[in-house]
Order: C-alpha cells, then sequence, then structure tokens
C-alpha cells in the first residue's frame, strides 16, 4: 500500500542560496593616487598639529584652574574656567574625528577604493576631494542624507 504524502510530512530542504559578491569598488583610474596621497597626509598632519596644539591649550586652563577660586561662575572677568575647558574639549573631539576620517581616507587609497562614493558606487568629483579629502560620499548622496 502507498504511503500517503501530506505537506506536512514533507520535510522541506533548505533553499540553496548563494551570495553573490559585489565587485569592490576601485578608485577611477584617471584619479591621481599620488597627488591624493599627498594631500591626506598634509590633512592628516595638519589635524595632528592642531590636536597637540588643542591638548597645551587643555592643559593650560586646566592649571590656571588651579589658581582661581572654585566658584567661578561669577567672575566678572567674562567665560569661566570651566566653559573654556568644556570649549576646548569638545574641539578635540571634533579634531580627534576628522582625524580618523582622514586615516580611514588614507586606508582606502591605500587599498585601491578611495574616490567612489560609498552610497551610490560612482566616482567622487576630483574637485570635492581636493576640498575634502575624507569625503566618503558625492555631492548629490552627502546632500540627501543630510536631508533626511
Amino acid at each position: 500500500m502507498p504511503r500517503k504524502v501530506t505537506a506536512a510530512s514533507r520535510k522541506l530542504a533548505p533553499a540553496v542560496t548563494t551570495r553573490v559578491r559585489e565587485p569592490k569598488p576601485e578608485t577611477p583610474r584617471d584619479l591621481d593616487a599620488a597627488r591624493f596621497a599627498a594631500i591626506l597626509d598634509e590633512h592628516i598632519d595638519s589635524a595632528r598639529a592642531k590636536i597637540d596644539t588643542v591638548l597645551a591649550d587643555i592643559r593650560e586652563v586646566t592649571a590656571a584652574a588651579k589658581d582661581t577660586p572654585a566658584d567661578d561662575e561669577h567672575d566678572p572677568e567674562g567665560t569661566t574656567v570651566s566653559v573654556e575647558r568644556a570649549n576646548e574639549v569638545s574641539m578635540l573631539a571634533a579634531l580627534e574625528a576628522s582625524l580618523v576620517e582622514l586615516l580611514d581616507a588614507r586606508v582606502r587609497l591605500d587599498d585601491g577604493a578611495y574616490g567612489i562614493c560609498e552610497r551610490c558606487g560612482e566616482p567622487i568629483p576630483e574637485a570635492r576631494l581636493e576640498i575634502r579629502p575624507e569625503a566618503r560620499f558625492c555631492v548629490a548622496c552627502a546632500a540627501a542624507s543630510r536631508r533626511r
């Protein structure tokens, strides 16, 4: 007697899926990699110098705080030492974030994936890369992300 097969009794084989690898974005061939390496290195050096300056300013403000009374909120001279220190720390955080972006751009350049928009995959115009060598997105995609 043949066995009755129902949908519930059938074991379905797992679907075979193959992952198609997307091609790795490549730096446009007409992009002068050596020139942009120099631009990135210059920006990285500049960011590091600014970070050193801000760190020195923070040390100076911190040392100055030792010479001021604990209650500097009512200082008739102007901004408080606490506000100055907060501003310097905020500036330091922004500079460090900028340095990370520049270092990431340098890695992309070294890996051959520099100058390609991470959103649409189109080349980023050289004029944009000259101004913002750490740019990850073309102008259109960057503007679209700001509107969201």
